[in-house]
């Protein structure tokens, strides 16, 4: 039998659930990942290995090797005539392609290159060396045209992009005549480059047809979106398309939309007649999908002498292709996390001839806490206060832009925990006064904040009659333990072991979900999950005939009215399935929710060759109910081992003349490698948001970068007096300004 369908929509703060009593005790557990054991042995299929053994064809795409053209011609018939090739794929439709994850309806495609590296045509044959080599015949012929690649060269153009993730301009107060006020006036600006996600899976999709029904494997993070992209690239009903990503090999926010890969992969499918599969090159990877605006950030604080924020203002130029209105919501934090009555928040988009931006993890706080935290630490400096003092006295009672309150707010007690933890007191009080040997050591710390969402998610779970339960959901697993939480939910509400209950995600076959991204994942499909778990709760004190809240059940047992009985009795040979969906409410509306922490980094700054090693970090985070140890611990060392690289080393170089984006592969964009990251610590203090989720949990997975950069270079700066104000940190900068050894 089925229950009926159970729907929350989130409108007031929820009081103590079945989870705060749990009787299995699994929930929160540092469990090993439900499908670690399937990855590491090789059985986890990612989208590129579906079909394995079947006769299937390889695409290859031809890309434009400019940055800013009309195309006069591509002649594909040299490539036609090359062994193995079944079919060659170009025109508008291939040109759109590159377009769809953002913006498909505002591209006005007829011909045009809009950025390097533009799919241009797709070569489908028998092998992939086969078609790798005949795409090296298609010749292009173009018109050239004047393309826009510096951010800078183009800041009179950039303009008010209008709603994204947050209103472009926040302002209150009178920004000016406070600043000019001031007794303490700081003012400097802060550049970021442009950043790659550079998942370790490339993008990658497999498409197969049946008649007018096309089923595509592809390496998606929101299912219900990508599946409508797909079938608008494509030309196909939404209800035509199936998609599936059961494992997905990292995402980062390059496959909130769609690459390239998949829609090629279905048009070369269709042209060949056979199913096509189709991998993205590292090259590709970062030369087609997206990628993170680079910023020029300005910060103006006016304080009292005293120290207290009476002015606040960071002013942001970003970039995107044209026709994209997404911008990165660089200020996203600095509206919260201060207080201060005067403010002015801004934010201008400037189009340039590049590959288009979208969200890379943690769009915004990863980049404008870089400024922000910095500017922090430099004026609690001049202001001769330590920083954690200088933050705690500008910490606010409720968010100061809106006056919300918060739901809920820990960010003192991880400072205090931080510090503690950490050894904050041994910080060295100026810089360049500690030495080993060649090495300069100093101190830093930053804050770390998030802000949450909760989406609308949902989910079934059956419960058979030999007492397993099965959890069904189009949620996707990017590697950040979806398979693992969802599991422990299940078994801590309906007392099971959690290798009693088996996990279903990434198929659009399966109830619409939230998806994984913006942090949102494991509490708003783990939500619905909880409401599906209680639906079923219900169904078995029905059958029981006593009130749900006076069942109890346990290792496959239901406990009620001094009685025990096995689930496979009450189910009497049927199965019981619940459905559950959440919604967002006006919880959301009336309390300010976001996940706060801090970062505090010792360095060494080696005083003859500038180089920075980071030699101890430490994160410490409240993030409401912690779900499962384990991964969210590994969630946060990845964020923390991500703001070292963007601090030190993470840098996408865009070719000022052309476009192109140089160091298009891992050899030349550096990311941190295990010589470069020291001994990681995380500790997260006990917290529950009962506002935020049906959980009381709140997003972690991005929180753990925001600000880790900052920490590394104010410590830079405590070890050796260098202040790194253009991102990253490289040694060439650091050395420039080292005292006299």
């Amino acid at each position: 039998m089925t229950t009926d369908a159970n729907t929350y929509v989130m409108d007031e703060a929820v009081g103590e659930t079945r989870l705060d009593h749990g009787t299995q005790a699994v929930l929160g557990k540092p469990l090993n990942r439900y499908e670690g054991a399937l990855k590491v042995s090789g059985r986890a299929p990612y989208a590129y290995e579906h079909l394995a053994g079947e006769d299937v064809a390889y695409g290859f795409m031809v890309t434009a090797g400019i940055g800013k053209a009309k195309i006069r011609s591509i002649d594909t018939s040299k490539a036609e005539a090359a062994p193995g090739v079944l079919a060659v794929i170009a025109g508008d439709r291939v040109l759109r392609a590159s377009a769809l994850p953002m913006a498909p309806a505002a591209q006005t495609i007829d011909g045009q290159v809009f950025h390097y590296g533009q799919p241009l045509a797709l070569v489908v044959a028998e092998t992939f060396e086969a078609a790798r080599h005949a795409a090296s015949l298609v010749k292009t012929i173009y018109e050239p045209g004047e393309g826009r690649y510096s951010l800078r060269d183009h800041l009179e153009d950039a303009t008010n992009p209008g709603p994204g993730a947050m209103q472009p301009d926040n302002l209150r107060g009178d920004f000016e005549a406070a600043f000019a006020a001031a007794e303490i006036q700081f003012d400097e600006t802060y550049t970021t480059p442009s950043h790659s996600a550079a998942p370790m899976e490339p993008h990658a999709a497999v498409a197969k047809w049946d008649g007018d029904k096309l089923t595509i494997w592809s390496s998606c993070q929101l299912l219900e979106t990508n599946v409508i992209q797909i079938a608008n690239g494509v030309g196909v009903p939404v209800e035509n398309v199936h998609l599936l990503s059961p494992y997905v090999g990292g995402g980062f926010g390059s496959k909130l939309g769609i690459g390239p890969d998949a829609v090629l992969a279905a048009l070369g499918a269709r042209a060949a007649g056979k199913p096509v599969k189709v991998a993205l090159s590292r090259q590709h990877v970062f030369q087609t999908t997206s990628r993170r605006s680079e910023t020029i950030q300005r910060v103006r604080i006016g304080t009292t002498k005293e120290g207290r924020i009476t002015a606040l203002a960071h002013e942001n130029f970003v970039t995107n292709s044209p026709g994209n209105s997404f911008f990165e919501p660089v200020a996203i934090s600095t509206v919260f996390l201060y207080a201060g009555e005067n403010r002015q928040i801004t934010h201008r988009l400037a189009e340039t001839d590049v590959l288009m931006t979208a969200s890379v993890r943690a769009p915004g706080e990863a980049v404008g806490m870089l400024s922000l935290e910095s500017a922090m630490d430099e004026l609690a400096i001049r202001l001769n206060l330590d920083p954690i003092e200088f933050r705690k006295l500008n910490e606010p009672e409720v968010a100061p832009q809106d006056e919300l309150p918060f739901s809920s707010r820990k960010l003192l007690e991880c400072y205090d925990e931080g510090a503690r933890r950490f050894g904050w007191e041994n910080r060295p009080k100026k810089p360049a006064s500690r030495r080993e040997g060649e090495w300069w050591i100093g101190y830093g710390m930053a804050a770390a904040s998030r802000s949450h969402q909760l989406m609308k998610s949902s989910a079934e779970v059956e419960l058979a009659p030999d007492g397993r339960a099965t959890v069904r959901t189009a949620m996707t697993d990017i590697g950040t333990g979806s398979y693992t939480i969802l599991q422990q939910i299940t078994a801590e509400m309906l007392g099971l072991s959690p290798e009693h209950v088996t996990v279903l995600l990434g198929d659009t076959d399966l109830p619409p979900s939230s998806g994984s991204g913006g942090s949102w994942g494991a509490n708003s499909a783990g939500s619905s999950v909880y409401l599906a778990c209680e639906d079923l709760v219900k169904a078995l004190a029905k059958r029981l005939d006593v009130d749900a809240s006076d069942l109890t059940l346990k290792d496959g047992q239901a406990i009620a009215g001094n009685r025990r009985i096995p689930f496979h009795e009450i189910l009497e040979g049927g199965t019981l399935t619940g459905r559950g969906t959440i919604e967002p409410g006006k919880t959301a509306e009336t309390t300010h929710q976001a996940s706060y922490g801090a970062h505090f980094c010792e360095v060494g700054v080696n005083a003859v060759t500038g180089e920075t090693r980071v030699r101890r970090l430490l994160t410490v985070a409240a993030a409401g109910r912690i779900l499962n140890e384990k991964t969210a611990t590994s969630q946060c060392y990845g964020g923390q081992i991500w703001g070292i690289g963007s601090a030190l080393a993470e840098e996408l170089v865009i070719d000022p003349r052309t476009g192109l984006l140089v160091n298009h592969d891992l050899g030349e964009y550096h990311v941190p490698v295990n010589a470069d990251v020291p001994q990681l610590d995380v500790v997260f203090l006990e917290e529950r948001d009962t506002a935020a989720s049906l959980l009381a949990g709140k997003g972690l997975g991005e929180l753990a970068l925001a600000g880790v950069g900052a920490a590394i270079t104010n410590a830079i700066y405590n070890a050796c007096g260098v202040r790194v104000r253009n991102y990253p940190a490289t040694l060439d900068k650091v050395l420039a300004g080292l005292p006299d050894a």
